[in-house]
This record gives structure tokens, sequence and C-alpha cells, in this order.
């Protein structure tokens, strides 16, 4: 029986949060004992754990079928695979960035600097797209101490917090772009290796939607749910439920969970009594 083999970063936190996916996902697989390869007994996918560095390489090698990557890896790569699914975890963003004391006026301030990064082709291809000239120092660690030891006047590293340019004297000034998780394949999958793959793709879009909605009950005056379901609406329409209560009915429905805190002052004028919200484990559209 044929397997997909996925490549998966062998530690850090895009590993711990690849591997709850593939819980979530009703995966399972071997944990622990610092296997570099383990089989799912519940799924035909075999998990290889590599740098993530060079899960690009391997995908589009054929080594690994498909691998969990971060975006700005996948766009540095510059290697020939394809992203099947951008996964919504481990967001982060690339940048530029000067000392503090700089008075930062531009971009134009790169212009003939020396940048220090280990994103030498994204940092190219932007600077190229601003029509700046500058000389990128390409380091593979320890990118935010360039400018205090001379090596450069500025740097392009990845940024979540800020907390760790803070505290090395340095302050953000562009974004370059924004990454996430991504979910690579290579484009020689044979048609059964397509079909499992679609089959994983299937469980994460599952799991990715529940995470992204809510589920919603309440009860209202028959009067009031026109209204109610004009400010409500779920994935077709609501489903209502008469109640006990002569008049009355309960209302279900589903709403991204970004949107429910603008409108719960409108579903309570509208006359929304007894509103729960509950999380969804799997959404299935």
């Amino acid at each position: 029986m044929s397997k997909l083999k996925i490549a998966l970063q062998k530690a850090g936190r895009l590993s711990e949060k690849s591997l709850v996916l593939l819980e979530e996902c009703g995966i399972k697989f071997p944990n622990g004992g610092g296997k570099l390869i383990t089989e799912s007994p519940n799924f035909p996918i075999d998990i290889l754990f590599l740098r993530d560095d060079d899960i690009p390489q391997y995908v589009e090698q054929g080594v690994a079928d498909v691998g969990i990557i971060g975006e700005n890896v996948f766009l540095e790569s510059r290697k020939d695979i394809g992203i099947a699914e951008k996964l919504g975890f481990s967001a982060c963003r690339l940048s530029l960035a000067v000392p503090k004391e700089v008075h930062y006026t531009g971009l134009d301030f790169f212009n003939h600097k020396r940048v220090a990064t280990s994103y030498p082709n994204i940092l190219s291809d932007y600077f190229q797209r601003h029509k700046i000239t500058a000389t990128i120092e390409v380091i593979s660690g320890s990118v935010e101490i360039s400018p205090s030891i001379g090596l450069a006047e500025g740097i392009c590293d990845l940024v979540s917090s800020g907390s760790t340019l803070f505290s090395n004297g340095l302050k953000e000034v562009e974004k370059v772009l924004s990454s996430q998780a991504v979910l690579v394949s290579s484009r020689n999958l044979a048609a059964d290796k397509q079909a499992i793959l679609a089959k994983l793709l299937f469980r994460i879009r599952a799991v990715n939607n529940a995470k992204e909605n809510k589920y919603i009950l309440l009860n209202a005056p028959n009067s009031a749910l026109p209204r109610i379901e004009d400010i409500l609406p779920g994935m077709n329409s609501p489903t209502i439920l008469p109640l006990a209560k002569e008049g009355w009915s309960s209302l279900h429905s589903v709403i991204g969970e970004d949107k429910f805190w603008d409108i719960i002052d409108e579903l309570k004028a509208a006359g929304a009594e007894g509103i729960l919200v509950v999380p969804i484990e799997k959404m299935i559209l």
C-alpha cells in the first residue's frame, strides 16, 4: 500500500504545532524516542523529522512527498515545489531593522548600506522591486548583533513579538513579508499519493475551519427572528427550533469567532436571550 511521506521540522515551535495539527486530524503516530522517521498506524503516512532548511530540497528531490515549513523558508529556498495549503499557525514577519538611535526616514536609508540577513534571496528581490542598491551580508545566525559589531548598518530577520530586536538595541522599520506555516508538496506526486494528500488536506481544512468558527445557540421571540437572521446568518441559513414556551424559538448557527463580539450588542438589542457560544471540534464544508 502506498504511503505519503511528510517531512517536519525535527525540533522547535513549528515542529510542535505541526504534530498537534496531525493529532487534531486524527492521525496517530509514535512520539518520542528521538526517531527520525515514524509511521502512522491509522493513516497511510510516514513522518520524517528533518532540519527545516533541508525540507524544500528533500521535497523537490522526492525524498519526502510533502513537508510543513515556514513560508519564508519556502520562498528563500527557490525550490521547484508548490504550496498545497497555508496552515494559519506560526505567524511571523520578515522585517528590516536598524539601530534605535538611527533617524530613519524611509526605505532609501538602505541605499549603499550593508544589510545582514539569513534570507538573501527574499531580501534581494525586495530591494530590486523598490530600486534599492545595497550590499547584502549573508550570515546564518545571530543576525541581530551585526550592527553592533560593525558588520552592517541594518538587518533583515524574522520578527514575532519584537522583543529580540529591542534587547539588541534595534527597531523594526519595514516589513518585507508576512509568513506562516505552509504545507508544501512535490510537483511530481503519483496519483495514489495525490489521493492520500487530498484526504490529508480535507482533514486539515476541517480542523482549521473549526478553529475559525464557533457554534452559537440563542433563544428569541418569533417576532424577532427575521432581524436576528439578518444579523447572524449561518453557513446557508440558521437552524430554528420551536421552544416549549409559546411564541419562542431556539436559533442555532455558525459564526466566525472574530465577528461575534462585534455583533453581540445587535443580537441582544434584537431580542436574543440565553446566548451560548460553543467550540467546534471539526467543521466540514
